[in-house]
């Protein structure tokens, strides 16, 4: 026969409980601090990458910069500046020679009518289109008339302003009637 005997001043308690219990808040705190130290690294490792993604686009813009203060300097010099007046002048005597003279003498004397002439003419390129600028000398108003309503018909000719009327009382002058009008020349 067995006896059991408790020789301690208090009773034998079971610890399993507490044990386990500690086990578990451990094992989740571990998880718990390792997901956490996982995020931590992931967010440094793509700071890192954005940082020096940043700084590579910082050396670039001020590569960029230094190109364009480069190139600025260049456009600015006056040996450049001279050299870019004097293309465009010589541009804009390629553009003169090649305008259309003859066709546009052409459609003048097409729809100039009697009594009516071209005191001068002033061609300019603006954008894509030529605008002329041009005096017209009449016997009469009604030349100038029949002129106004031709030219209107015309469909070489648009945009037709009328700058400035001027009539010579005197009976010496040629043109009674002195025209300034502007219109847009299309080269059909």
């Amino acid at each position: 026969m067995k006896v059991r005997l408790n020789l301690s001043t208090s009773p034998l308690e079971s610890t399993r409980r507490f044990v386990l219990g500690a086990t578990a808040i451990g094992a989740i705190a571990v998880v718990a601090f390792l997901a956490l130290s996982y995020g931590s690294y992931s967010a440094w490792r793509s700071d890192k990458t954005f940082r020096a993604r940043q700084a590579g686009l910082e050396l670039q813009i001020a590569r960029l910069q230094q190109q364009r203060q480069a190139l600025s300097d260049f456009f600015e010099n006056t040996g450049t500046v001279q050299r870019r007046q004097r293309a465009a002048y010589l541009n804009s005597l390629i553009q003169q020679r090649a305008f259309p003279w003859i066709k546009i003498f052409m459609n003048l004397e097409r729809i100039l009518p009697a009594g009516v002439r071209v005191v001068s003419i002033e061609p300019k390129l603006v954008g894509d289109t030529v605008q002329l600028t041009f005096q017209v000398g009449a016997v009469n108003d009604q030349s100038k008339l029949k002129f106004l309503k031709t030219l209107e018909k015309a469909p070489e000719f648009s945009h037709i302003v009328l700058l400035n009327e001027a009539h010579s009382p005197k009976d010496g002058e040629i043109d009674s009637v002195v025209l300034q009008l502007q219109a847009e020349y299309s080269v059909i």
